[in-house]
């Protein structure tokens, strides 16, 4: 399998910024599309973000368009989120994803991290 763990959540203001990272390691990092869902109490998984396993490709949610960025780094097998003008409502844990294809990531991925917390204060 492939191994999953994010790094970067933390406590922020509204209106604050925060980059979360993910590491992957175990398989070929560059055959696989990426992205982050995010899940908050007594609420469904949600999906936020993904790059396709080329990198040429992003997907948002409505929700965070403008305001997050998903990017990847392959020589560091490395996936990010820069997350910009945080609101209350982002507060959450956030998982990172893998899959092998960018589609079947946003709704089902093969491969997950161990997720980190994200709490933005009004």
């Amino acid at each position: 399998q492939v191994q999953l763990v994010e790094s970067g959540g933390g406590l922020v203001q509204a209106g604050g910024s925060l980059r979360l990272s993910c590491a992957a390691s175990g398989r070929t990092f560059r055959a696989y599309a990426m992205g982050w869902f995010r899940q908050a109490p007594g609420k469904e998984r949600e999906f936020v973000a993904a790059v396709s396993w080329s990198g040429d490709n992003t997907y948002y949610a409505d929700s965070v368009k403008g305001r997050f960025t998903i990017s990847r780094d392959d020589a560091k097998n490395t996936v990010y989120l820069q997350m910009n003008s945080l609101k209350p409502e982002d507060t959450a844990v956030y998982y990172c994803a893998a899959d092998g294809r960018t589609a079947r990531l946003r709704v089902d991925p093969d491969y997950w991290g161990q997720g980190t917390q994200v709490t933005v204060s009004s």
